[in-house]
């Protein structure tokens, strides 16, 4: 098990987790907020080892792919749970099941982080309100662009921070002397049912019951294929071909009619 993160990896990670839930890219970094893949992959590069974080994270991000935020809040924060629980599981060998049980408890912890945020935002409302009153543009893009940005950037650099520098080594150090006892298989059968749970609200919320032969066919194909060792991007050229197929006979079909 490795002794912890450094000072500058630490700090890297936290910024990053900063400018994602502040949203200060726009779009872009709200779509960030919603995948843990992006963040998965800083830690990976940070900590040196891209292949075996983007594997706990693959597994982290099956639990929220049918995560709904209504009003832009999550009952549960990604960025914040990857930033941690990767390290804990790269620093502490635990495969991605087990690093399901780590990131459960501090992407909730992380939504109240976040709300506490919305919180210290609230201040801001008068001084909005006296910019748009005086028809100031330049007022109007501090106070609701860059004031709140400084804000989160206070609030979870330090924060995460922290809890990287001085709680990953210590939360580690615990799961990997907890892991493969009859706690963490609990843990790991419950994160692989957390995992399916994601694939089935995603499955519910977009899916339609014509193309659910589609979802089973990739299922029981990448089944029959594993020992073929293929690689997914075998299967999204497959996926797409077949896809494409579709369209065509589809297409043929409504012309007939």
């Amino acid at each position: 098990m490795g002794q912890g993160l450094t000072v500058a990896q630490s700090l890297i990670i936290a910024f990053w987790v900063a400018l994602v839930e502040s949203r200060s890219l726009g779009y872009a970094t709200l779509n960030l907020r919603f995948s843990p893949m992006m963040t998965g992959l800083i830690v990976g590069l940070v900590m040196g080892n891209v292949p075996q974080a983007m594997i706990i994270t693959a597994s982290i991000q099956l639990i929220y792919m049918g995560l709904m935020a209504p009003g832009g809040s999550l009952p549960s924060e990604p960025p914040v749970a990857t930033a941690i629980a990767v390290p804990v599981a790269l620093l502490g060998g635990l495969n991605p099941a087990e690093a399901i049980a780590v990131a459960v408890p501090v992407g909730l912890l992380g939504s109240y982080l976040y709300q506490f945020r919305f919180f210290l935002n609230t201040f801001i409302t008068r001084l909005t309100d006296k910019y748009a009153a005086e028809l100031n543009d330049r007022g109007l893009t501090f106070s609701i662009i860059i004031l709140p940005t400084i804000i989160s950037f206070a609030l979870f650099v330090p924060t995460i921070f922290v809890a990287l520098y001085y709680g990953t080594p210590v939360i580690a150090r615990v799961t990997a002397a907890l892991s493969g006892g009859r706690i963490f298989h609990v843990l790991e059968v419950i994160g692989g049912g957390l995992a399916a749970l994601g694939l089935a609200l995603i499955l519910q919320v977009i899916g339609k019951k014509k193309f659910f032969v589609f979802f089973l066919l990739a299922y029981f194909v990448s089944v029959i294929l594993q020992p073929l060792k293929i690689n997914t991007v075998t299967y999204a050229i497959i996926g797409t071909i077949l896809a494409y197929v579709y369209i065509l006979v589809t297409d043929e079909k409504t012309e007939t009619n």
